[in-house]
């Protein structure tokens, strides 16, 4: 084994995912030594754009921002380091079975839902401003850590209930009917809250699909009414809510961020993965590489899915009880079924013939609640939907460097899935059957799109577990569950991003304020780390 004994790194970070770069750059721009090990090729974890096909580029996993925090782009300068978002021209377009469609953004909402309901469109100004009034207050929370409830005296206890009172200092505002729906929020389903609001069934699946991206579950389990918040709490380029597309692919935002942490002084190690955490009379020292080199460091900084690290990385031995039988019960899986295709020419939907703005938008093949709740039942059931939903993004109509002229590249963010297929069935023996359906669902709507598809990337849950390290295929590192959220995330009195041991610290999606291309757990994580170490 090889050894590194200098003990010259003040942190060494495990992933160079997203929000391990962002810790990385604030660690290094504080004066730190800073070494990040990344097990693939390339930086950037699941937010990387690559060659699927040739000639042709795309987001592989990752797909489309809005949850990057405005004050990581700044601090980090990111847009001076090669960032560059472009809005969709439309946020959202839903092709109906029965001939219809609905779009969103672009200005032309409220005149949209008014096809399908007068009460609809006059009840959806009002509904916007509630959900932003609750986004205001997820984005207040962001970037900084929730309250770590923990054992000890109440000396210990008395910076976390200032943490809390700071929000409930901006709960104070809200009054007391805002103050229970946002509680309602937390704990009821997308299509109960969507059922206090409208009527028609394509509005209610429009935004009740917010709900289940990601999110192993129907759109009538308690809880994913706080999923749909936690998706629209972002913004693109100063816009509120808005969705736009980072060009060259989600690759450019965590190309820009390695760059502004290799400019501050951090190292970046490609090509190489990390077999264990080293411990020493119960301190994290360190780490061993999947090629036996011994680095140490004052701070081991995990930007991996909890379970990951306590199941995998560590000696079962050096991990508390207590941190163990969490561990066991962390829920993970998205229901996630992601493919990449090569296009020969873009498609053509029945409801809306030709080329037009609705082919920037999030294209939802959902047309009903119902729907969504029939898609999971038959992944519960059978191991993928038999009518899946599926989300297509063409990108390619906003960023011509992702293929060759006049083909195009789409996103396909299919679910429901099993993240396990029942009866000990492999993913690997129907990724090609699962990726046909696909295909053919996007067919029934724009017919002659199979035809188009020149090639494709297929990433099953397996492959996402196995490529990105997304144990059960989960994007967010773990569900956003009530039990998994702020102080709970990803389990009390360790919420402050300061893991199970001493020098140990997690700064992924599996901390708060959960998954999504953020920046915010590597952006609060570093700022735990260097009150630690004096700064």
């Amino acid at each position: 084994m090889a050894e590194n004994s200098s003990r010259q790194w003040d942190a060494v970070l495990v992933g160079g995912g997203h929000n391990g770069l962002v810790c990385a750059a604030y660690l290094a721009k504080a004066g730190k030594r800073v070494l990040v090990l990344e097990r693939r090729d390339v930086v950037g974890g699941a937010a990387v754009t690559e060659e699927f096909h040739p000639g042709f580029r795309n987001s592989v996993a990752s797909y489309t921002v809005s949850l990057l925090q405005p004050r990581v782009i700044e601090d980090l300068q990111l847009e001076r380091h090669g960032l560059r978002v472009v809005p969709r021209r439309i946020n959202n377009f839903l092709p109906l079975p029965d001939g219809r469609y609905l779009l969103a953004g672009g200005g032309r909402t409220g005149e949209e839902v008014a096809k399908f309901s007068a009460r609809d469109a006059a009840r959806l100004p009002a509904y916007e401003q509630r959900l932003e009034v609750f986004a205001d207050v997820l984005r207040a929370v962001a970037l900084q850590p929730p309250p770590n409830v923990s054992e000890g005296g109440w000396l210990r206890a008395l910076p976390e209930l200032w943490k809390a009172g700071q929000l409930g200092r901006r709960l104070q505002g809200l009054d007391a009917g805002l103050k229970q729906e946002l509680l309602d929020l937390f704990t009821i389903s997308a299509a109960e809250y969507l059922d206090r609001w409208f009527e028609s069934a394509p509005i209610k699946a429009l935004f009740g699909f917010d709900g289940i991206v990601g999110n192993y579950a129907s759109p009538y389990a308690p809880g994913t009414a706080y999923v749909l918040l936690h998706h629209v709490f972002g913004q693109s380029n100063g816009v509120k809510g808005a969705w736009g597309h980072a060009i060259g692919g989600m690759g450019a935002i965590t190309q820009a961020m390695a760059r502004s942490a290799t400019e501050a002084g951090a190292v970046i190690r490609t090509g190489a993965g990390v077999e264990r955490v080293l411990v020493e009379a119960g301190r994290a020292t360190g780490v061993v590489t999947d090629a036996g080199e011994v680095i140490h460091a004052r701070a081991v900084v995990a930007n991996v899915n909890p379970k990951l690290l306590y199941e995998r990385l560590l000696d079962p031995a050096d991990v508390p009880a207590a941190t163990r039988g969490r561990m066991a019960n962390w829920r993970c899986g998205s229901g996630t079924f992601r493919m990449n295709v090569a296009l020969s020419r873009l498609p053509d939907f029945s409801v809306l013939p030709g080329q037009g703005d609705h082919l920037t938008a999030g294209i939802i093949i959902a047309p009903s609640l119902d729907y969504m709740d029939r898609a999971y039942l038959d992944a519960r059931r059978y191991g993928w939907s038999r009518e899946p939903v599926v989300e297509m993004l063409i990108p390619s109509t906003l960023d011509d460097s992702l293929a060759p002229p006049g083909q195009h590249v789409a996103s396909l963010f299919c679910q429901h899935v099993a993240p396990q297929l029942p009866d000990g069935r492999s993913w690997d023996d129907h990724r090609e059957e699962v990726a046909d359906l696909m295909i053919a669902t996007v067919e029934q709507h724009a017919p002659g799109f199979a035809a188009s598809v020149l090639g494709r990337q297929i990433l099953s849950p397996l492959d996402l577990e196995r490529t990105f390290g997304l144990v059960g295929g989960d994007i967010f590192h773990g569900a956003l569950s009530l039990n998994q959220l702020f102080s709970a995330r990803p389990m009390l009195g360790q919420a402050d991003y300061r893991g199970a041991l001493p020098g140990l610290y997690l700064c992924g999606s599996g901390t708060h304020p959960g998954g999504g291309v953020t920046g915010a757990p590597g952006h609060n994580a570093a700022r735990e780390i260097l009150k630690d170490n004096g700064r």
